[in-house]
């Protein structure tokens, strides 16, 4: 893992207390995680709308990406590549396990290659890809 006020200081943002623990915080966990999550973990420590405005600069500074699922609830997950608010693309495949519900980003998967029809142009593709993850798996 990266120094984190060097990984804050990379992505344009100032560093603070709380940008420090819960980027700490998104390093330490295997699975995406939502407002809700740190809002549980950092309760006594920091209000829901600095871990709201937290989230929102990690996002628009490359540091986290959204991502999709039909749930409704946004979860995020960290961007593991020297991405920034200019050059952010975070194109690999997602997993969703239908057990215990966590997404975890599968780096070593990137997203097909896709043909659209003619005059049509892509911005952003995701994939999510739905089943059971390994430790469901093994219980």
């Amino acid at each position: 893992m990266k120094n984190l006020e060097h990984i804050l200081k990379h992505h344009h943002l100032r560093i603070t207390q709380v940008r420090l623990d819960i980027l700490s915080y998104f390093q330490h966990q295997k699975s995406a995680l939502t407002h809700a999550d740190l809002e549980a973990n950092f309760d006594k420590k920091f209000d829901r709308v600095t871990i709201y405005r937290t989230l929102t600069s990690f996002l628009e500074n490359g540091l986290l990406h959204k991502i999709p699922d039909d749930s409704g609830v946004a979860k995020y997950a960290l961007c593991h590549h020297d991405s920034t608010e200019h050059n952010h693309d975070d194109q690999h495949v997602h997993f969703k396990c239908r057990i215990c519900a966590k997404i975890e980003c599968l780096h070593n998967l990137d997203i097909p290659a896709l043909h659209l029809p003619k005059h049509y142009k892509m911005e952003h593709a995701n994939l999510l890809i739905e089943g059971v993850c390994a430790a469901c798996n093994n219980k």
